[in-house]
C-alpha cells in the first residue's frame, strides 16, 4: 500500500542511530547465512561457516567473495540461479533475466527493490504522475522504480524506453510531474519536445543506469528539471540514492555494503576507493559477499539531510571490464562472442565513448591476414549486447596488446 508521507523523510529507519542500525543488520546475518547454507553452492562455497559466528563486519569479511563477472558461467552450469536460491521458483512474484545472462528473481512483498526511499528523496509525492522509462520487458529496472513510486504514493505511466514520439503524445495527454529513467533518455525526450513544440512536463527526475557527468546534470538543470540520482543493480534493487543535501549518495536500509581491494575482498579504510561488494539478509535470495565491478569509495560523516547511514560517493569506474553502457551491462564474454561468429576477425576491442552527452560504442577489429570486412558484423554486435554501435576495421597491430577487449574511455567524475 502507498504511504502518505508528511515527514521529511521515508520512514524512522532512515534516520536512526548507526549502531542501531549495525546491531539490527548483523541480528539478520545469522537468518540469512543459515538459509544460504541450504542452497547447494553457497553450502559448498561456505563450509565450515557457523553463521553464528559472523556478527560483525569483521567477521564477515572472512567469508569468500562472489563476483557478479562469474554469475552467468554460474548459472548455466546449474539453471536458473546456480544453485544459490535455497526454496523454489513459487517463492517469488516475478522472475527476471538481465544480460550476460543472469537470473533474477523478486521477492513477493511491497517495493521489494527498497526504490521507495530513492523516490521519496527525489522529492516525488503521493499523487505526482511518474514516467516510467526503464524497461519492463524482461529486466527488473521497469518494476524497480514502478514498485518504489507507488510506494512513495505516485501514479505510474508505464511507459519503458524509447518510441520517442509516443512518450511525447503520452506526455501531452497526461502532464507527468516526474520522469525516471536513463539520463540520456531523459535528455532525448527534453530536445525532442522542444523540436515538436510539445516541451515534457516533469519538473523533477529520478536517474539511473547511466553515467550522469556534471555537464549534463547542469544541462538539465538549465532545462528546469531537479534530478536526482540512484544506484541500483538488478540483483538488490536500490543501492544508494541521492538526497537533497546533493553530498553524495545515501545506503539503503537492509543492506550491507563493504567496500574492498579489488582482487582480495579485503575492506579498505573509509574514504579509500575499491570495489563495492554487498550482502543482502532476504532468506528468500540471500546474496553474501557479492561484488558487483564497480569502484566507488565512503564518505565520511552523515548526511546533512539527517538520514544517518553511511554515504558512498557515486559510481568512480569499473574494477573489471565489465561495463554498463545505455543502462546496458557489457561482458567480455559477449565481445569474445561476436569474434566466434566472425572467423575473419583477428583481435576486437570494443571502445566506449561518450558524445553529446550520450555513450557511444565502437567495436574496433583486426582482421585476419588476407581476409575481408566480415558482412554483418554491426548486425552480430546489435544482436549479442542489444546495444547499437559502430565498427572500425583498424590496420593489423594498431589494437594495444593489454589483454583488454572492453576499453572504457568515458572520463570519470
Amino acid at each position: 500500500m502507498a504511504q502518505q508521507h508528511t515527514a521529511p523523510h521515508f520512514d524512522a529507519l532512515e534516520t536512526r542511530p548507526p549502531e542501531a542500525r549495525e546491531a539490527e543488520l548483523f541480528g539478520r546475518v545469522e537468518q540469512a547465512l543459515a538459509a544460504a547454507l541450504r542452497a547447494p553452492a553457497y553450502a559448498e562455497r561456505l563450509k565450515g561457516i557457523d553463521p553464528h559466528d559472523v556478527k560483525s563486519r569483521a567477521a564477515l569479511a572472512k567469508l569468500p567473495i562472489l563476483r557478479k563477472s562469474d554469475l552467468p558461467a554460474l548459472h548455466k552450469a546449474a539453471p536458473p540461479f546456480g544453485g544459490f536460491v535455497p526454496g523454489g521458483l513459487g517463492e517469488f512474484a516475478r522472475l527476471y533475466t538481465s544480460p550476460g545472462p543472469i537470473f533474477e528473481p523478486e521477492a513477493p512483498k511491497p517495493d521489494p527493490w527498497g526504490a521507495g526511499r530513492a523516490c521519496f528523496a527525489a522529492g516525488l509525492r503521493c499523487g505526482d504522475v511518474v514516467l516510467n522509462t526503464f524497461s519492463y520487458h524482461l529486466t527488473p529496472g521497469g518494476f524497480i522504480f514502478d514498485s518504489g513510486a507507488r510506494a512513495a504514493g505516485c501514479v505510474v505511466i508505464p511507459a519503458g524506453p524509447g518510441n520517442t514520439e509516443q512518450q511525447l503524445e503520452i506526455i501531452s495527454a497526461f502532464q507527468p510531474s516526474a520522469y525516471a529513467g536513463t539520463p540520456d533518455f531523459l535528455k532525448i525526450l527534453v530536445e525532442a519536445g522542444r523540436a515538436a513544440g510539445k516541451p515534457v512536463s516533469f519538473t523533477r527526475a529520478l536517474v539511473s543506469g547511466a553515467a550522469f557527468p556534471p555537464s549534463l546534470q547542469a544541462w538539465v538543470r538549465e532545462a528546469g528539471i531537479d534530478a536526482y540520482q540512484s544506484y541500483a543493480t538488478a540483483d538488490f534493487g536500490i543501492i544508494a540514492y541521492e538526497t537533497e543535501a546533493r553530498a553524495g549518495l545515501v545506503v539503503n536500509e537492509d543492506i550491507i555494503v563493504e567496500i574492498v581491494t579489488p582482487g582480495t575482498g579485503d575492506p579498505v579504510p573509509e574514504g579509500e576507493v575499491g570495489e563495492i561488494v554487498i550482502t543482502s539478509l532476504d532468506p528468500r535470495h540471500p546474496l553474501i559477499r557479492l561484488a558487483l565491478g564497480d569502484l566507488t569509495a565512503i564518505l565520511p560523516g552523515h548526511s546533512p539531510c539527517g538520514r544517518t547511514n553511511a554515504r558512498i560517493k557515486g559510481w568512480m569506474g569499473r574494477a573489471d571490464q565489465t561495463a554498463k553502457i545505455k543502462g546496458m551491462f557489457v561482458r567480455p564474454e559477449q565481445v569474445a562472442e561476436i569474434g566466434r561468429r566472425h572467423g575473419e576477425i583477428a583481435r576486437l576491442r570494443l571502445v566506449i565513448g561518450r558524445a553529446d552527452e550520450l555513450d557511444t560504442m565502437t567495436l574496433r577489429v583486426e582482421l585476419q591476414e588476407g581476409a575481408s570486412a566480415p558482412s554483418g558484423l554491426a548486425a552480430t554486435l546489435q544482436s549479442v549486447t542489444k546495444l547499437k554501435g559502430a565498427v572500425e576495421i583498424v590496420p593489423p597491430g594498431a589494437l594495444p596488446r593489454d589483454g583488454k577487449v572492453i576499453a572504457d574511455e568515458r572520463p570519470v567524475g
